[in-house]
């Protein structure tokens, strides 16, 4: 069963989510929280999501200014509100919550784990930012096959991107200093070859999660979820994680 619906948001924005469950199963679900310029319905999201769903419910839903959510995208300043809606509404349904997030989706739910768990069991964390004012855009490592190939020239690749806009300058939470307030265990996944956000990044966080982890650094591997195409045994460590 396939449901799909809107969340609201405590400063009024409109969630928009796909819920896939099926009756009986064991308490047990993946909320995937997209990367900046992604959303619920970009091809390697639906693509893990059958994958997931073939064991645990999942629950993917846009944050604002992105997919058929309202509103515009605050760089991190305001999207904790939407996760934290999310888990809020699926805190009753469900005993164990598990989140699969990417690059800044990663941020945003490092941010809202260290104001409490949610019901959250664990987190993988692929590409996660750890402070934006850190990102290292090297243009020297573009990734032309992932990110103007396959992005832009493809149906499939072009299928859920784009982002509405808002402001950048507003007040940030940084991720590396929230993360300290963290109390579940944390995968995270990183490409040694992202040419925007480096395996520092992973690195600097994993060695202040206070619930540890593990930190696998994906050789040659691109950014956030490109992953997922590029380096086929990162799909197998998510799913290895959800199945433990």
């Amino acid at each position: 069963m396939i449901e799909h619906g809107f969340l609201r948001t405590k400063d009024g924005e409109r969630i928009a989510y796909r819920h896939f469950r099926e009756k009986g199963r064991n308490g047990r679900v993946a909320v995937i929280a997209h990367g900046f310029f992604n959303c619920k319905d970009s091809f390697l999201l639906t693509g893990l999501a059958g994958e997931i769903f073939s064991f645990m419910d999942v629950f993917a839903f846009d944050f604002r200014g992105h997919g058929e959510s309202s509103g515009l995208y605050t760089w991190t300043s305001r999207e904790h509100q939407d996760l934290i809606a999310v888990l809020d509404h699926l805190r009753g349904a469900y005993g164990k919550i598990e989140i699969v997030s990417f690059s800044l989706g990663a941020s945003v739910s490092i941010n809202v784990l260290s104001r409490g768990n949610f019901g959250v069991e664990s987190m993988v964390c692929v590409s996660a930012v750890c402070d934006l004012r850190r990102i290292d855009w090297r243009p020297w490592k573009i990734d032309w096959e992932n990110d103007v190939m396959y992005a832009f020239c493809s149906a499939e690749g072009r299928k859920g991107k784009g982002a509405r806009i808002g402001p950048w300058w507003l007040e940030k939470p940084v991720p590396l200093e929230s993360v300290s307030g963290t109390r579940v265990p944390v995968h995270y996944i990183h490409g040694d070859s992202d040419p925007v956000v480096g395996p520092g990044h992973s690195a600097a966080l994993m060695e202040r999660t206070p619930a540890g982890g593990e930190l696998s650094i994906i050789e040659g591997g691109p950014h956030a979820e490109y992953l997922l195409r590029k380096s086929p045994g990162v799909k197998d460590l998510i799913l290895g994680h959800l199945n433990r």
